[in-house]
């Protein structure tokens, strides 16, 4: 049931050919977030899957103990024909040029996140397909939905299509994990980095987290309760962004009282008007690479103010209220795991 919102095709259920994806040979290379959820999902849809994982890793335990067989990188390379990197951006570049002798014309290279394709820090040989399937998503929910019937929306587009049935592949591989329950839309490499990034760095994380703990020094600073102040700009967060999450802005604003309302239509523009020069800098840094050349120096030079402001966000006033307030309330992670290192390779 393929529908077009606003100019962007969308794949349902019954718009994916299953057959195609179970007639490759595919490998996971990587197993943290993503990985464990792509490879299960495969396995369980009836795909001949394997476990990328260097010989050292803590990973490969986890792996077999779910079931899955496990090979080395470069043997796994020339066995598969749909080689799916998932590991962390900054060690795809590594791992490409280890196993690219086995990348040969007929086989698909697969992404679920474009940076390395985009910024052109890998360069696929001709004759292979590049594609990329990207659950909207950390992969602990591709995995928890699909094993109760639903799925994640997901992001498919090729950057090469040698076979020219490159986006059959894309969209039989998403269906495999659960996409076309939740729906699969049909994008490129460019508008899924540039946006992704930009997501992660001024709303979802970046934006987010500076707002959460500028807002709870604020309020300490001016003498409140550091309990009250956890509540109001931390623990209650939740419950907007599931409202935001099941009805979108306006119906958010529709189930909040008038007096929240109109703080929200009042004030809120005079807090984050001065945030809109900051986001324009941060796409234009995202859109010319300049964000991508400065993770990539960071990462090769040891981490050092990566590894120094983790820390100084563990230890920020807050994290410690909120340890304490979450320990009376043990029901909140009631069923649910620690969630898996995105990492893990």
């Amino acid at each position: 049931m393929t529908t077009n919102i606003q100019g962007s095709v969308v794949f349902m259920g019954g718009d994916a050919d299953p057959d195609i994806i179970r007639g490759r040979k595919v490998a996971i290379f990587g197993y943290g977030s993503q990985g464990h959820g792509h490879a299960l999902n495969l396995k369980e849809s009836g795909v001949d899957v394997r476990v990328a994982l260097r010989k050292g890793s803590s990973s490969r335990r986890k792996a077999t103990d779910a079931g899955l067989s496990v090979m080395e990188p470069v043997p796994a390379s020339a066995w598969a024909d749909v080689l799916m990197f998932l590991v962390p951006d900054t060690e795809q570049y590594k791992l490409y040029q280890e196993i690219k002798h086995n990348i040969t014309p007929g086989k698909a290279l697969a992404f679920a996140h474009g940076f390395n394709i985009h910024y052109g820090r890998i360069v696929p040989t001709e004759g292979v397909d590049v594609i990329m399937v990207a659950p909207k998503g950390p992969g602990h929910l591709v995995r928890e939905l699909y094993m109760t019937g639903g799925g994640v929306p997901m992001l498919i587009a090729v950057a090469q299509d040698a076979s020219g049935h490159a986006q059959e592949l894309a969209l039989s591989y998403a269906d495999a994990i659960g996409g076309t329950k939740a729906g699969v839309i049909v994008t490129d490499f460019r508008q899924e980095t540039e946006t992704d990034l930009f997501g992660e760095q001024n709303v979802l994380c970046g934006g987010l987290v500076q707002m959460v703990q500028m807002g709870y020094d604020v309020l300490v600073d001016a003498g409140y309760s550091p309990v009250m102040a956890y509540f109001e700009v931390c623990h209650e967060l939740k419950l907007i962004v599931d409202l935001i999450f099941r009805e979108g802005p306006a119906g958010m604003l529709y189930s909040i009282s008038d007096t929240a309302k109109w703080g929200c239509l009042s004030n809120g523009p005079m807090v984050t008007d001065s945030m809109l020069e900051g986001m324009l800098i941060s796409l234009q840094r995202i859109q010319n690479g300049e964000f991508a050349r400065g993770w990539i120096t960071e990462s090769e030079t040891g981490r050092v103010v990566y590894t120094t402001r983790l820390e100084e966000a563990k230890d920020h006033p807050m994290e410690q209220v909120g340890r304490e307030l979450r320990a009376l309330m043990p029901f909140i992670n009631a069923g649910h795991q620690k969630l898996a290192d995105a990492s893990g390779g």
